[in-house]
């Protein structure tokens, strides 16, 4: 039972480690909303798309902190999903 607890919190963490950046453009905005994401690229298309099509009056996102993201559908210029990558942790000379 314990290593069963285990291999299920090593997939969940496993997940973590895959971010895909978004930015959001806002009409009347400067400047874009620019998040990572834990969320896959599939389902930030699919939030979009359920914005854009009137199904939902607000795009929502979390980001990889937990934080939730809204912004008004009717509001997006543009939103540009990046390919996922694997985060990078520690430090090192660059």
């Amino acid at each position: 039972m314990l290593g069963t607890a285990r291999t299920a919190a090593h997939f969940t963490d496993r997940r973590r480690d895959i971010a895909v950046e978004v930015k959001i453009g806002v009409q009347h905005a400067p400047r874009e909303i620019v998040l990572e994401s834990g969320q896959s690229a599939e389902e930030v298309e699919h939030a979009v798309s359920e914005a854009l099509s009137g199904k939902s009056p607000l795009l929502s996102l979390v980001d990889d902190h937990g934080r939730k993201v809204l912004v008004p559908a009717d509001r997006l210029a543009y939103v540009e999903i990046g390919e996922p990558t694997a985060r990078k942790v520690g430090f090192s000379a660059l």
